[in-house]
């Protein structure tokens, strides 16, 4: 099962001017169900639209995906080809965005594997989703099991060395339907959506100053100190 990637340069023009000299954000999706067309695979859909808006590309795992992921075993040296297309996006990101059904208070089993498959990330440069935006999206059939999972959410986030993003988006779905992958019946709650999406490819591209203005002064200091001749 292949992800998707979408974003093009086509939207070059929408990205921040003060950051022309840098290359688009990659931000990639992560959620979904085993159900197709779940509801929130769809609410990830809009969420990483809003991304493209403001200037991001985007690379999707959803449902089918992430059902064909092995159980993460630490104790193992092989991996899948799956399982390596998953670390190898998420390595090449400059911000994710997670998207889980609330199951009985807790993040979902099929999200959980994905994210724990990223302790293959442990020994980067970045370790885990060190210096990445992440967005948080829940989407559950009530507003108790949302608000809870979007707080464990942002604490894995944590956990990861990620940086939450400001706004995370918490869907009602007793209340709000995705009839299809483009509308959602709450245009309130798309702009929610929409908002995680822009704020993850945001942070992306000021956490990718910050490096490239970082790595220029370590290289002007490095040179300083080279004696000449």
């Amino acid at each position: 099962m292949q992800a998707t990637s979408r974003g093009a340069a086509d939207r070059r023009s929408v990205v921040l001017t003060a950051f022309d000299h840098l290359p688009l954000p990659l931000v990639v999706g992560i959620g979904g169900t085993t159900r197709e067309s779940s509801s929130t695979e769809r609410a990830l859909n809009i969420a990483l639209r809003g991304a493209e808006a403001a200037g991001a590309r985007t690379r999707l795992f959803g449902g089918a995906f992430l059902h064909s992921l092995p159980h993460y075993a630490p104790e193992q040296t092989q991996r899948t080809d799956a399982q390596l297309e998953l670390i190898e996006a998420v390595r090449a990101a400059d911000a994710v965005i997670i998207a889980t059904p609330g199951y009985h208070g807790g993040v979902s089993g099929l999200v959980k594997n994905a994210l724990d498959t990223l302790e293959e990330l442990r020994a980067d440069e970045r370790p885990y989703l060190d210096g990445r935006a992440v967005g948080a999206i829940v989407t559950a059939y009530g507003w108790q099991a949302a608000g809870t999972v979007l707080t464990s959410l942002r604490s894995i986030a944590h956990a990861l060395r990620g940086w939450p993003t400001p706004f995370g988006a918490a869907v009602n779905t007793l209340e709000t339907r995705f009839e299809t992958a483009e509308t959602c019946s709450d245009g309130k709650v798309a702009e929610q959506l929409a908002t995680v999406g822009r704020q993850a490819a945001e942070f992306a591209l000021v956490f990718g100053a910050h490096r490239a203005a970082r790595l220029a002064a370590e290289r002007s200091v490095a040179k300083a100190l080279t004696p000449a001749g």
